[in-house]
């Protein structure tokens, strides 16, 4: 394998806790991380899947998944539920949020005190935000939903500015495959 030791230790270490590693990640490290995954994948996918991991590739971004079924149907779906509040909650703040995507807390906070909609999606979200201020429930929401899995990362501390990643596209992704049928019960046959 062309990887050293640390890098794959490296890389374990980040995907192992359910993280992602993207093409366009505001450290240096992770981006490095990226390219090597990028120029090895087939023996890191080798390695990995000895121990019990699968490595799955993105649009522009890695993840492990596991080969055997641990979660059970009710968390999938409670996490589907979140992701799909989350999303929401965020492409209504501005629907070109994506992947590269900027923003800060306070503008997301202004949108918030001035879009009804927007407030109302924040007080639906209270189980994953907490009580508080809608300052400290969207810090929560951006630290928790996003940051902590790997969807967006801190670009600049002084300006508090967060730049959304690659990652974002999985759980977009997802949501857009879920299919709905229609109700057919009123509609006639031709």
């Amino acid at each position: 394998m062309n990887t050293s030791n640390r890098h794959t230790a490296d890389i374990f270490e980040l995907l192992s806790k359910g993280r992602f590693i993207c093409s366009n990640a505001v450290e240096d490290n992770n981006r490095k991380l990226y390219n090597i995954i990028d120029e090895n994948f087939d023996e890191l996918y080798q390695y990995f899947s000895a121990i019990g991991f699968v490595l799955e590739k993105g649009d522009e971004y890695f993840y492990f998944s596991r080969s055997e079924v641990k979660a059970t149907l009710e968390n999938k779906i409670e996490q589907a539920y979140r992701w799909v509040d989350v999303v929401d909650f965020f492409m209504a703040f501005n629907n070109g949020f994506a992947h590269g995507f900027r923003f800060t807390v306070p503008d997301i906070l202004v949108q918030v005190k001035i879009d009804a909609n927007l407030k109302d999606k924040l007080e639906i979200m209270k189980r994953l935000t907490g009580d508080g201020s809608y300052h400290e429930r969207i810090t929560n929401l951006v630290e928790k939903q996003l940051v902590t899995p790997g969807y967006a990362e801190l670009e600049n501390e002084i300006t508090g500015q967060y730049k959304v990643l690659s990652s974002f596209n999985y759980m977009k992704q997802l949501i857009v495959s879920i299919q709905i049928q229609e109700d057919v019960t009123n509609e006639i046959s031709e």
